[in-house]
């Protein structure tokens, strides 16, 4: 079987991360999500460019959103440096999708479907570990002691972008943005949807099902 190209879509919450790490495990293949691209290219020569940093480091160390068209050149970089990858978290506009079809074929467009009100109890009751990083949620993944993280003893708190004001607000932002880049995507013949509501591991056998349906 070939390495496939595959696309993850989805609101926050809808649970991309968990079903890009497991795609990339049953296939082999890299899971290249946005954030981690840019921080493994932060001294990338953009100078090209001609924008106000030479480097992707320097809109980043200044807390500046790093523009368009450098994500563009470091997303790109890092497909053509995978044998085969599941991308997460890009394309955020109709402008990024343009250009990500210019530069590579996918194999599968894979679009987790959760409704809002389920998205806004995922993320609103999600609680993080501020030492180690974990991630529980109160109702769905509870730590053994209420409050406290398993793995080093934190005490948990809820991250200031999951409070249900700003979780709308998010939502908001994404269906502004990220939902003409679904509707560029459904009717093409890699497009496919998933319930995202089901249980993860029955979300998986589904996407695992979809993409290999299309190879």
């Amino acid at each position: 079987m070939s390495s496939p190209h595959v696309l993850l879509l989805g609101a926050p919450g809808a649970g991309k991360g968990t079903q890009s790490a497991r795609i990339a495990d049953r296939f082999g293949v890299d899971h290249i999500t946005t954030g981690d691209a840019l921080r493994n290219n932060k001294e990338m020569d953009i100078s090209g460019l001609n924008l106000e940093y030479d480097t992707p480091g320097g809109f980043m160390d200044a807390g500046e959103l790093v523009p368009d068209e450098v994500v563009n050149e470091i997303v790109v970089a890092a497909l053509e440096q995978a044998d085969g990858f599941v991308l997460d978290g890009y394309p955020r506009n109709i402008e990024q999708a343009e250009f990500l079809d210019a530069r590579t074929d996918l194999n599968a467009v894979v679009r987790l479907t959760v409704s809002e009100a389920e998205l806004i109890d995922r993320l609103t009751g999600r609680r993080v570990c501020p030492d180690c990083g974990a991630n529980y949620h109160v109702e769905f993944d509870q730590p053994e002691e209420a409050g406290v993280c398993d793995e080093c003893g934190a005490s948990l708190e809820q991250r200031e972008d999951d409070t249900e004001e700003t979780v709308r607000e998010r939502l908001r932002v994404f269906a502004e943005n990220t939902e003409p880049v679904i509707d560029h995507y459904q009717g093409t013949d890699a497009y496919v949807e998933v319930d995202g509501e089901s249980p993860p591991d029955e979300v998986f056998e589904e996407v695992e099902a979809a993409i290999e349906a299309k190879l």
